[in-house]
């Protein structure tokens, strides 16, 4: 048993760091909305007051919060968790990107501190009832003590010590993902176009060989009762996306698919607010089909 911080309480943040109570001898929390934090306290949780107060009392440090940028000050800044101290492990469960972890893993080491990435996947609702995949890269000494933990939260999948393995995992499902929403939203547009029944076409697609998970999943929840509310904003989406691309132009590994799905994504911040959620990429797609998105 441990002392546990976690800095993030986001709607996924909140989530996992409620399934980490009564699985340490404390958890400490931080967030800059105060009703998040006090809805943790309220489970058993106690409020650190600062990201510096968490390295000062915390042997393992969670973070899951919005941007590489933030993630980066929330640790390294000048009132960040390494400016009170040096936990043991910090362990950044935010889809960051690999470039971010490689930096945070070279800035953390000479402190003693083992650094992991460990973005994840599988939604509110995952976080919520502990299903989420979590891909974890990092020093495989100190796995041994995280992966309980981790546990708690989900399924952890080891990718092995560089750093960045967890992010770039998490990538490439993004990528699978996003595409998967951009694809299903062709190809819903042109059978609604030709008259076919979308509520229809979705229970054929979902027991033949183009089933995905929008199709399992986003368009039941969130594209055919037109609620586009999911549960993921397009903003955030497009920032992994762009993550992705960045990373791969890097590699030298042309993602063709990639940039669509980005165009589509800009597109529907652009014609739907910066709330709009990702499913929302169907109606971009619908538009361009001369369907009407608001039907």
């Amino acid at each position: 048993m441990t002392t546990i911080g976690f800095l993030g309480l986001g709607r996924m943040g909140a989530n996992m760091a409620a399934r980490l109570i009564g699985h340490c001898d404390r958890l400490l929390v931080h967030d800059l909305s105060a009703e998040a934090v006090g809805t943790l306290v309220g489970q058993g949780a106690e409020a650190a007051g600062s990201a510096a107060a968490l390295g000062a009392q915390c042997d393992v440090v969670f973070t899951s919060l919005p941007t590489p940028q933030i993630v980066r000050e929330a640790v390294l800044g000048e009132d960040g968790i390494v400016s009170g101290g040096s936990p043991k492990i910090l362990c950044d469960l935010s889809t960051s990107g690999p470039k971010l972890a490689a930096e945070l893993a070279g800035a953390l080491s000479p402190r003693g501190i083992a650094s992991f990435d460990a973005p994840v996947s599988g939604g509110i609702k995952g976080a919520r009832e502990g299903t989420i995949a979590i891909m974890v890269g990092g020093p495989d000494e100190s796995y041994a003590t995280l992966e309980p933990l981790l546990q708690c939260l989900g399924k952890p999948f080891y990718m092995g010590v560089t750093p960045g393995a967890g992010q770039t995992m998490k990538l490439v499902n993004n990528l699978l993902g996003a595409v998967a929403i951009g694809v299903t939203s062709e190809g819903m547009a042109m059978g609604i176009k030709a008259g076919l029944d979308p509520a229809r076409m979705i229970e054929v697609l979902n027991q033949s060989t183009g089933v995905n998970s929008a199709t399992r999943d986003k368009w039941p929840r969130s594209v055919l009762p037109r609620t586009f509310d999911f549960g993921f904003a397009a903003a955030l989406s497009l920032k992994d996306t762009n993550l992705l691309l960045a990373e791969a132009e890097a590699m030298g590994v042309p993602l063709q698919l990639g940039q669509v799905v980005r165009s589509y994504l800009e597109r529907t911040l652009e014609d739907y607010g910066p709330e709009a959620d990702f499913t929302a990429m169907a109606k971009v797609v619908e538009g361009d089909a001369g369907l009407d998105p608001e039907r």
